[in-house]
């Protein structure tokens, strides 16, 4: 529903993950035993009872710490970036959420149905909610006591044109249908089990233990704990073969799926608040379409080249290679910038980020994390993958 993808759109870092991991393709294997004792499931079964859970409704606390890996950027920020004429909400979803990507956080969360859902981010005495209710999304910083809010443009079901929405409208019918696809896609990249079992938020739960088995992947395995009883996924962690943390570690510590009472989604703004109106709302453009140009321009914005497609002769990304090692190479038509005249703070920070490396390719700067590196050349060309900084320069030196 046109509803529903407005207000995922803002609770991305919670989801997103464990959505792609489910879709990675993922090979059958029998339960091992554990604590709680459950009956023995196949990797399928567990794959399609987690396609045909209807979960609607539920509430609880729901914790996630992210360990990327990279430096300290104190000191390189302002500590606040205040509001005002001209600049965004420190209530606007889109920069708020972005800060559960780094940290540990404690959110509270319910839901009922896909036309209502609130999510409240806890730090300390102050509380950031964002409420879906219907064709309103509504988000309140208590600490500034500023307003976001937005309004749907697509009628329910649908997308801005009458139809189903782009990328859904062949999916697979049954839960069976659909696991299957997700193993048939598989192919030889990847190991599942079903890692014994577990207890979370006091539940009863299978874990789904997912690895690759192509060597050169940064990510050492996914473990997605699943209701036994429901075939809600309950935890995601995400581990790199660096070791140490999880690089996501995120999942409910309470849960309950009775209803939430109703006026759990009501919402009105303080007396006296300041309300800004989502660009969508004000330009009357489709949410869908207005979410996929932020993320372009954001994603753009990282490194030169990204985001711009084929504009300005940077030419279209190149895959190499599939599974856990695909690469990306992007020609961005432009020399890597200099950054030997920046600050000493900026300068020390690209340092403890990059590593210089050379090769068949040339020479360039290995910017890492414990997940996604990204190989910059001298010469502008742009190589990003899951894998690992070696990897990543055979990668190229086989390109060239």
């Amino acid at each position: 529903m046109a509803a529903e993808r407005k207000a995922s759109r803002y609770i991305v870092p919670v989801a997103v993950a464990g959505v792609a991991a489910a879709t990675i393709g993922l090979v059958p294997a029998l339960a091992a035993s554990g604590d709680p004792d459950l009956p023995e499931i196949t990797a399928q079964q567990l794959i399609e009872k987690i396609a045909a859970s209807d979960t609607q409704t539920l509430s609880g606390t729901f914790k996630i710490s992210t360990d990327l890996g990279l430096p300290s950027v104190a000191g390189l920020l302002p500590s606040a970036v205040p509001s005002g004429p001209g600049g965004s909400s420190t209530a606007d979803p889109s920069a708020k959420l972005a800060e559960l990507v780094s940290g540990s956080h404690t959110l509270r969360v319910a839901a009922d149905g896909p036309e209502r859902q609130k999510l409240t981010v806890l730090d300390g005495s102050d509380e950031y909610s964002l409420i879906h209710n219907g064709d309103d999304v509504w988000a309140y910083d208590s600490k500034s006591g500023e307003v976001f809010h937005e309004k749907g443009q697509s009628p329910k079901g649908e997308g801005p044109h009458g139809k189903a929405p782009k990328g859904h409208e062949e999916l697979p019918g049954t839960p069976k249908q659909l696991a299957d696809e997700v193993l048939k896609a598989a192919g030889d990249t990847t190991s599942i089990t079903v890692g014994g079992t577990a207890k979370v938020a006091g539940r009863d739960a299978y874990q789904l233990v997912i690895k690759p088995k192509q060597a050169g992947s940064t990510v050492e395995s996914v473990k997605i704990a699943v209701d036994a009883s429901t075939g809600t996924p309950l935890k995601f962690t995400l581990d790199s073969v660096s070791g140490g943390k999880p690089v996501v570690d995120a999942g409910f510590t309470k849960v309950d799926f009775a209803k939430p009472a109703a006026d759990t989604f009501d919402f009105k703004a303080p007396k006296g608040a300041k309300v800004t109106e989502g660009a969508a709302e004000k330009a009357g453009k489709d949410a869908g379409k207005d979410a996929e140009d932020e993320f372009g321009k954001g994603f753009g914005g990282l490194l030169p080249g990204l985001g711009e497609g084929g504009k300005g002769g940077a030419g279209e990304p190149q895959i190499i290679g599939e599974g856990w090692t695909t690469v990306a190479k992007l020609n961005t038509g432009a020399p890597a910038p200099k950054t030997d005249d920046a600050p000493k703070e900026v300068q020390g920070f690209l340092d403890a980020l990059g590593d210089k490396v050379s090769g068949k390719f040339g020479s360039g700067t290995v910017f890492k994390t414990k997940i996604v590196n990204v190989l910059m050349t001298d010469d502008g060309t742009v190589y990003v993958g899951a894998v690992t900084p070696d990897k990543l320069v055979a990668t190229a030196d086989s390109a060239k």
